[in-house]
């Protein structure tokens, strides 16, 4: 029996309590660690952890990439890692970003790995098989799946961008999402901050799903433009991800503290660009 947790209620609950639209994604690179981390067998764990318990007074979510664990054989720190998220942290929802996207049998067991294994409250999916292959993870009362739609990378134009019957196939998409796909609370898409003119078109298309956002911070994204694309009626409907930009503000032994900076000054940004935004209306 999975707890009982509702990732939509959690998100919105966040958005509010914490004025927040930051999403701190926590993508561990054991090369770029502190000195004090090195050659530990549970640094990444440490790592992480410190990283969440500073950030998450100005964090709506928590997004783990499943990558940098298992290439580092340390799923069971990531498993470790989801505990501890769930115990110090409740009311923060965590978003496994696992990309899954597989037949319907094989997107059982991934869901099973998501949200029975990791605990996770929401998860990435590819969409490219169909709806079948979303189903399984939708089965979980509570749980949600965010798919990738525009995605932040330039080769997302390789097929994201096809004409579909008169429109781009991430157009599409979103309307499937939103409409013939959609589960109240459980859908979300993820579109790239890099891409602000499909940001806007995607929250035209889809007016009330969450939009998970990497490509701020590292990647370059406009924090204004990102903003004002795609919040939704409310001022709120995003989760604005920076991993890099946060998790590296600096190699000392003070990380932690940096990455709490960081976060801050990000949601501060996040935030000034929301007032402008409600101004301007």
């Amino acid at each position: 029996m999975l707890p009982e947790r509702n990732f939509s209620n959690l998100l919105a609950a966040r958005w509010r309590d914490a004025d927040s639209l930051l999403c701190v994604g926590l993508d561990p690179d054991p090369q770029r660690f502190a000195p004090s981390l090195r050659n530990r067998k549970d640094a990444i764990l440490r790592f992480c952890c410190a990283i969440a318990d500073a950030t998450a007074p100005y964090a709506c979510a928590f997004k783990p990439q499943i990558a940098y664990f298992a290439a580092q054989r340390a799923e069971d720190q990531l498993e470790d890692l989801m505990a501890h998220l769930r115990a110090r942290h409740p009311d923060i929802p965590v978003v496994l970003d696992a990309k899954r996207g597989d037949i319907g049998s094989t997107a059982e067991q991934y869901a099973r790995e998501a949200f029975e294994r990791y605990g996770a409250d929401a998860v990435t999916l590819s969409p490219f098989m169909g709806h079948d292959t979303i189903e399984p993870f939708l089965a979980y009362a509570g749980r949600a799946a965010f798919l990738l739609c525009r995605t932040s990378n330039p080769g997302g134009n390789d097929l994201q961008m096809l004409d579909v019957g008169g429109e781009h196939l991430f157009e599409r998409l979103a309307r499937l999402a939103a409409d013939a796909w959609h589960r109240p609370g459980q859908i979300g898409l993820v579109v790239g901050a890099t891409f602000p003119r499909e940001l806007a078109r995607v929250r035209e298309l889809a007016p009330s799903l969450p939009l998970l956002v990497p490509g701020v911070g590292a990647q370059g994204g406009d924090i204004p433009a990102t903003v004002r694309a795609g919040c939704d009626i409310d001022g709120f409907g995003l989760l604005i991800n920076s991993s890099r930009a946060i998790l590296y503000a600096s190699s000392g032994d003070d990380y932690a503290d940096a990455a709490a900076q960081a976060a801050r000054q990000t949601r501060d940004e996040i935030n000034r660009s929301r007032g402008d935004r409600r101004d301007n209306r």
